[in-house]
């Protein structure tokens, strides 16, 4: 049978990307108007209207029925469904999407993705690798069940007046580091946005971020990986690459790079660089 894969526009897929995948967007609200992010609503045109304006978006989730209707047009079409959605302690969309399944047992399998942004994006690639493998839809659910332990999400922050704004962190927290001048590096853990240290300056910002990395044993090269920029423009996110040479040495002649997405941009804001990928097997935290 078939397979096709659906996410959700937090994943910040590239265009065009795979035709087995199907991307259902999130909305975006400025103000009074509303968007469906990556839609009618690029990843550009979403920090001109940040930066520009003085009223911070909001964003919402994927609604059941949405889902069902997706999860519908496969199922007719004769394809079974892996879902790979936005983690489910940031987001309902998760949720959604299980209550949706509930009408196609057997047919549609849920993968919360306990990530966001490119860490949900390279969930999705190994997807991709897992079905060119010829496995079915269980079988590629259940791999990225116990693979998707191994990703790993770091990310340094320009700034973070946007998480406090979003809920994400608390004000104390947040005003600690503005009045420090402080670069926040964040990660992805368990689900949730946790603060991993923070540096004074962007320097000292990118060497803290590799040392976050170099935790984890490296860069499982094997599996998917991907660096990304929410902005208007990469050069915080080329000057973190020509930072970290020696990680990618004799590993990859070029680096993917994409771009953070609204949803996300939404809460961590302009001027950020991030870091996806799959630990080491054996690495801590990692596949034995």
């Amino acid at each position: 049978m078939k397979v096709r894969i659906i996410t959700d526009s937090a994943a910040d897929l590239p265009t065009p990307f795979r035709p087995e995948v199907t991307v259902l967007p999130m909305a975006i609200t400025f103000g009074e108007e509303q968007y469906l992010d990556g839609v009618d609503l690029t990843h550009r045109q979403f920090y001109e209207k940040l930066i520009e304006g003085e009223v911070l978006p909001t964003t919402s989730q994927i609604n059941p029925a949405q889902f069902e209707g997706a999860f519908r047009q496969a199922v007719d079409a004769g394809e079974s469904v892996v879902a790979i959605l936005l983690s489910s302690k940031l987001s309902g969309t998760c949720q959604s999407a299980r209550i949706a399944a509930e009408e196609f047992p057997g047919h549609v399998f849920v993968v919360d993705s306990e990530n966001a942004t490119i860490g949900e994006q390279i969930l999705v690639e190994r997807a991709l690798e897992l079905l060119d493998q010829g496995l079915e839809a269980a079988a590629i659910a259940a791999r990225l069940e116990e693979e998707k332990k191994d990703i790993r999400l770091v990310a340094l922050l320009d700034t973070l007046e946007y998480l406090k704004r979003g809920g994400r962190i608390s004000p104390s927290v947040a005003l600690v580091g503005g009045l420090l001048s402080i670069k926040p590096v964040v990660a992805v853990e368990n689900g949730e946005v946790v603060v991993l240290g923070k540096a004074r300056g962007s320097k000292n910002g990118n060497n803290l971020l590799v040392q976050e990395i170099e935790k984890t044993n490296g860069v499982d090269f094997a599996r998917p990986y991907r660096l990304a920029y929410a902005g208007l423009d990469d050069g915080l996110l080329q000057k973190y690459i020509a930072d970290s040479a020696s990680l990618w040495a004799g590993q990859a002649e070029t680096l993917p790079v994409g771009t953070v997405g609204g949803t996300i941009g939404t809460h961590v804001g302009p001027g950020a660089v991030a870091v996806a990928f799959f630990r080491r097997s054996g690495s801590p935290g990692g596949t034995p």
